[in-house]
């Protein structure tokens, strides 16, 4: 089970180093490029602390999202999906209150940090998790609160895993 302090204290590191580094807001319509999946792949490989099963979830999730670095895509009801693993906008304020940073700093690392972007993701997957207790219902929470999205989403994402891991995934 995830320690609610650590997940704060990691993401607040996260911050930090995000601050130094210059990151500026901008929405960009570009597909992921060779350098941006190397990225990635460290970020999502760090953002997972050595479990395997949770890197894999994560590039399950990524396949799934589709986003890149950089990405802020509109939502129907006015919200935005931000960077890699797509973190929707509906996310930031309680991630700024959880890093105790301005919500327009988080809005631009998720969109624009691929590690902090998986590290929220990690984090929201598994918040999730805690508190469904069910791996494929966490996974669908990621996605949705609406039961019938979450099992369409969680669906998907297993065609994801399977596609990029083979059929013995785990």
């Amino acid at each position: 089970m995830m320690k609610f302090p650590i997940v704060c204290r990691l993401l607040t590191i996260i911050v930090a180093a995000s601050t130094f580094a210059g990151y500026a807001s901008t929405a960009s319509a570009k597909p992921p490029d060779a350098q941006q999946e190397v990225e990635l792949a460290t970020c999502i490989r760090k953002a997972s602390k050595g479990r395997a099963w949770l890197e894999r979830t994560l590039w399950g999730l990524r396949d799934q999202e589709g986003g890149w670095i950089g990405a802020a895509v509109a939502n129907s009801n006015g919200t935005h999906d931000l960077g890699p693993l797509q973190v929707n906008s509906w996310w930031v304020p309680k991630i700024a209150k959880l890093v105790g940073r301005p919500e327009d700093h988080v809005r631009s690392w998720l969109q624009n940090d691929a590690c902090f972007n998986a590290e929220a993701a990690r984090w929201i997957f598994l918040s999730g998790l805690a508190v469904t207790g069910d791996y494929w219902k966490a996974v669908g929470v990621y996605h949705s609160p609406t039961g019938w999205r979450q099992a369409r989403y969680a669906n998907s994402v297993a065609v994801h895993l399977r596609r990029r891991f083979g059929r013995s995934i785990w």
